[in-house]
């Protein structure tokens, strides 16, 4: 089982586990998490906000989850040629 594969069976279980079991895992990673926290720079969380205030007004353009998809799988077909 790949890596994608397992984080994706731990997610899932983790949204259905009981809350002891789910402390229990927490309790033997905390440290771990602890030191792997994401930190954002001020300048990443104002771009943030720019693009989210542009969403919400409809000045920035979306396109779905199917769009992105199409578009990600030709730059990859294209890249393979």
């Amino acid at each position: 089982m790949d890596t994608t594969a397992i984080r994706q069976k731990l997610h899932n279980y983790l949204e259905v586990a009981d809350d002891k079991k789910v402390k229990a895992i927490y309790t033997m990673m905390e440290i771990e998490i602890e030191e792997t926290g994401i930190e954002y720079t001020d300048e990443l969380k104002t771009e943030l906000d720019t693009r989210y205030a542009d969403y919400k007004s409809g000045k920035a353009k979306m396109i779905s989850a199917e769009e992105s998809k199409k578009r990600i799988q030709k730059i990859l077909t294209h890249k393979k040629r």
